[in-house]
């Protein structure tokens, strides 16, 4: 006469302990990679900056001045694609300076 083990018990005999079950999830969907490149948008700035923002963005994209002045005027828009992190974090806070809000996505 053959007993059968219990549908819930693992085929080793030992109960399956909570780590255990964690490590496996965690094996089997590893971690993201953290993000490297980055693109900059140019979300919104403060009226009073415009200036100072429009020679900013000239500079960055190597646009003419008055390029650069309809670009500002169009934001929300795409200033940078594919911009190393550092970079990314450079130009947000040069445009936060001046009074631009500058997202990275």
């Amino acid at each position: 006469m053959a007993f059968a083990a219990p549908a819930a018990a693992p085929a080793g005999g030992a109960a399956a302990t909570p780590a255990a079950e964690a490590e496996a999830a965690e094996e089997a969907a590893p971690a993201p990679a953290e993000k490297t490149m980055f693109t900059l948008k140019l979300d919104s700035f403060d009226a009073a900056a415009k200036p100072k923002v429009i020679k900013e963005v000239k500079g960055l994209l190597g646009l003419s001045l008055v390029d650069s002045k309809k670009f500002v005027e169009s934001a929300p828009k795409v200033m940078k694609e594919g911009v190393p992190k550092e970079e990314a974090e450079k130009i947000v806070a040069a445009m936060k300076a001046l009074g631009a809000v500058v997202s990275m996505s």
